[in-house]
Formats: structure tokens, C-alpha cells, sequence
């Protein structure tokens, strides 16, 4: 019988065919095979509202306040907006060019739903969306911890269709209610649930049997369109269900143990800079002790709207969304780019504390075997295009990095920046553009996920 390198261990033997058996003494090979098959691979994903500063190329503020670097390629210079990720630039790409063809003709301020999903959400009427990319490896690998998927935004809650406030989607393209205080998330993740949580899962086990019992007889009474509504009903159901079913498997393994001495719990948006920090800090420890493999983070909401807006004034602005729409103003490209910089300086602390952190397993550090995903489905005045990509982590999972790639035919950005007004994103704007969704078959891919297809692609990104 053959055995996988990945398995030896010293409690492997050689034998032979005359009966005797060996122990193997600790080989560096062998040992590096099974820490690479034992280390987790994990995906984050992060989401920045009203897009990014994008001044025209004969605008004086081109050079240093524009989102993009100069230069695409291996020589890319990162301007102010991103500048706080330089000590990391070997571990990153910063991407253009990309966006979901479905949505290309809608206003920005609609696209925060379809970002991870790539759906034809449109600009009113009938909605329907689909799974996000993160519950797409989540369904893969969330069996394997106690918290499925972390799905984190600033305002919390699923917010309305075309106004959404999470980034996660299911299988069926239902919103997945975000949390918002860091409290709670350290209380999910860290915090037993007390020795009657066995009986308290038993009734909720029986209240569903019953539920679904009472279902199935409602059904022979009713429409077909109420049958539909009734099915989407239970389905909810199930995903209880299934949660119900996960949290007794995990009743007996015991809380991990973390330090949180240097975290306020109960800090808001109102104090952003430290609720920032914070909520980077529960996803890390989130990862470091293996609860979970997938977490979303929509840092602001679309169109001003919610505790969110108020992040600005960690770099004394006052309103976000605001931002966006001041460039025309004295020093309003600088101002926008510097509520970017903000962004990045604290992502690109993130980073580096995942950077810092060996792997338990031995296999290179925690950003090795961790892909991100930072940016937001809006460029300059809201305009569904030219998506602001940053793709970070992930080397021991096949990514090359240290690039910035300008996909599609807009080499200076030209067409897809220095829009004065809203009007901008009504403007026909022909230069070509790759479908987002490749990219995310490709990072499926690189977490070991065998799709097929996602988002509408069939298509992977070489370059990275």
C-alpha cells in the first residue's frame, strides 16, 4: 500500500520482507510535505464605499494623489493613496482594468451587492443576486472550524437590495447579516456558550423538527407563488439547521485562548481609528487561532449612508462619502487620497501582523498561506468601471506578486477618471475591460477549490 509523504511521521515504519520494522527518524522533507498539508488556507476579503480619487493625466494632482501607482508593471510607484503598503509590495498586486460586465451600466452606488458576486443585480426593479465568492470557499472549507465564515461590516445588519451591508451572499443569493460590534464577534469566536448550551441546541433541534413538520402540511394549501415563498422561507430554515448541527459537534472542544488586554470591546465608529484597528485585530486572531478560514469585512456602506460615513474623521474630515465629491474643491483630490491613505495605513498593519506571525505548522508565515482581496466596485465618481483592485498574501498558494497589472484598453485611466459630477457613469465609455470574476477563479483555484466557473467566468488570470 503507497503511502503519502505528507502522512510520514516518526510513528512510521520501514518493513521489510523478512518481518522486521524500523522507525524512521524525522525527515526535513517529509516534515515540510505534511506542514504544507496541514496548514490552513485562508481568504479575506474587504470592500472601501464612493470608490477612489482618480484625477485626469494633465491634472496636476495626477502624479501623487491618484489611487493607481504610475507605471504599470514591476516598476510601479504607489502614490499617496497607497503608499502604506511599500514595505509590503513584494507580497501584493494592485490590479486595474477589471469590473463585472453586468453592472458596467449601473451607478456605483448600487454595486456594493454584487462586488464578491459578479450578478446582474441591476439599477432597479427585480433583484436577484447570487453566492459570494467568500461563501464559495466557505461551503469547501468551513466544516473544518468553529465559525464557518466571519461576515463583519461596519454598519451591520444586510442593509436593502442595491444598498447592501455585507458583502456575503449564500447559495441561493441571500444577503448574510453582518456583524458590526466587536463584542459580540469576540463573544462568537471566543466565548463558551455556557454548560446548557447542549439543552438549549436540543430545543432548538425540536422547535425546528416541529417547525418543518408544520411546513410541509401548510404547503398542500397553498399557490404556487406561495409555495416559492414558503420554500425560501425554509431555507433559512435549513441554514439554521445546519448551524444548529455544526454548534453540537464543536459543544465539547474547548474555547481558544486569547489576549485582548489591548482591545476596547466596545469601541464604535465614533472612535473610527481604534474601531478599525479592532476589527483587523478580531479577524487576525480569528485566523491565528484557526475559528475560521473566511471572513468579509465591508468597511463602509454606498451613498453616505450609516455609522460608516463617520470614518473620515479619524484624519479629522468629517464626512466619507463627502469626500468623493469635494475634489473639485481646493486641495479635494489630496483630501480624498488621504482618507486612503488612512485605509491602507491600517490594512497594511493587518498585513503585516500576518506577515510577522509564523504558521503553527511551520510552513512560512501566516500572509504566505492567507489571500486578501481589498478594494471596491467604483472608480472616480461612482462609475462601474475600473474596479480598485489590491490582491495580497497567498504565496505558498502559487501567487506571484510585486506588479501592478492594467488589464483592458484604458492605459492612462483617462476614461474612467475626472468626471466632475454623478453624471459621469451615464457617459459610454468604450475601452474594454476584463471580467472581475476571473480573478476570482483563479484565487478559488489557488485555495484548492476545483469550480468550474464563477461569476459567469470560465477563465483564469495567468499573471498572477
Amino acid at each position: 500500500m503507497s503511502t503519502q509523504l505528507s502522512s510520514l511521521d516518526r510513528r512510521k515504519f520501514l518493513r521489510g520482507v523478512s518481518g522486521f520494522a524500523l522507525a524512521l527518524p524525522c525527515f526535513e522533507t517529509f516534515a515540510k510535505s505534511a506542514a504544507a498539508a496541514t496548514t490552513p488556507k485562508r481568504l479575506a476579503c474587504f470592500y472601501q464605499p464612493d470608490g477612489v480619487p482618480m484625477p485626469r493625466v494633465d491634472d496636476p494632482a495626477f502624479q501623487e494623489f491618484s489611487w493607481f501607482p504610475n507605471h504599470p508593471g514591476r516598476d510601479f510607484q504607489l502614490t499617496n493613496s497607497l503608499r502604506p503598503l511599500e514595505p509590503l509590495r513584494d507580497k501584493m498586486t494592485v490590479v486595474g482594468g477589471m469590473s463585472h460586465p453586468a453592472v458596467r451600466r449601473v451607478h456605483g452606488h448600487s454595486n456594493a451587492d454584487q462586488f464578491l458576486t459578479g450578478a446582474d443585480t441591476g439599477a432597479s426593479g427585480d433583484y436577484e443576486n447570487s453566492i459570494s465568492l467568500d461563501q464559495y470557499y466557505a461551503n469547501v472549507v468551513g466544516d473544518e472550524t468553529r465559525v464557518s465564515s466571519l461576515v463583519l461590516s461596519t454598519d451591520g445588519g444586510t442593509g436593502s437590495p442595491r444598498g447592501a451591508q455585507t458583502l456575503s451572499f449564500n447559495q441561493a443569493g441571500r444577503p448574510i447579516p453582518a456583524e458590526n460590534r466587536p463584542k459580540r464577534i469576540f463573544d462568537r469566536l471566543f466565548v463558551s456558550s455556557g454548560k446548557d448550551a447542549e439543552r438549549r441546541l436540543a430545543i432548538s433541534q425540536s422547535a425546528l423538527d416541529d417547525l418543518m413538520g408544520d411546513a410541509n402540511s401548510l404547503r398542500k394549501k397553498l399557490s404556487g407563488h406561495d409555495q416559492d415563498t414558503l420554500d425560501d422561507y425554509l431555507q433559512s430554515v435549513r441554514d439554521t439547521e445546519i448551524r444548529v448541527e455544526k454548534a453540537r459537534r464543536w459543544l465539547d472542544i474547548p474555547m481558544p485562548r486569547v489576549d485582548v488586554s489591548h482591545l476596547n470591546l466596545d469601541v464604535t465608529p465614533d472612535d473610527p481609528r481604534n474601531y478599525v484597528q479592532t476589527m483587523y485585530e478580531l479577524i487576525y486572531l480569528a485566523f491565528r487561532t484557526d475559528s475560521t478560514r473566511v471572513a468579509t469585512w465591508q468597511i463602509g456602506r454606498e451613498n453616505g449612508v450609516g455609522a460608516s460615513d463617520y470614518l473620515a474623521r479619524a484624519i479629522g474630515y468629517n464626512l466619507t462619502h463627502q469626500l468623493s465629491h469635494n475634489t473639485k474643491k481646493p486641495d479635494g483630490w489630496e483630501q480624498f487620497s488621504n482618507y486612503c491613505n488612512f485605509l491602507m495605513e491600517e490594512y497594511g498593519r493587518f498585513l503585516q501582523r500576518l506577515q510577522d506571525t509564523p504558521e503553527p505548522a511551520g510552513n512560512g508565515t501566516m500572509l504566505d498561506n492567507t489571500v486578501t482581496l481589498f478594494g471596491s466596485a467604483s472608480s472616480a465618481f461612482h462609475l462601474s468601471r475600473n474596479y480598485p483592485i489590491v490582491l495580497t498574501g497567498g504565496s505558498n498558494l502559487g501567487f506571484k506578486h510585486g506588479q501592478y497589472l492594467k488589464f483592458g484598453t484604458d492605459e492612462d485611466n483617462s476614461s474612467s477618471s475626472g468626471f466632475s459630477t454623478d453624471a459621469g457613469w451615464r457617459s459610454d465609455v468604450e475601452e474594454e475591460e476584463r471580467p472581475l470574476s476571473d480573478l476570482y477563479l483563479t484565487m478559488l483555484h489557488r485555495l484548492g477549490v476545483d469550480a468550474e466557473s464563477f461569476g459567469g467566468s470560465e477563465t483564469t488570470v495567468a499573471e498572477v
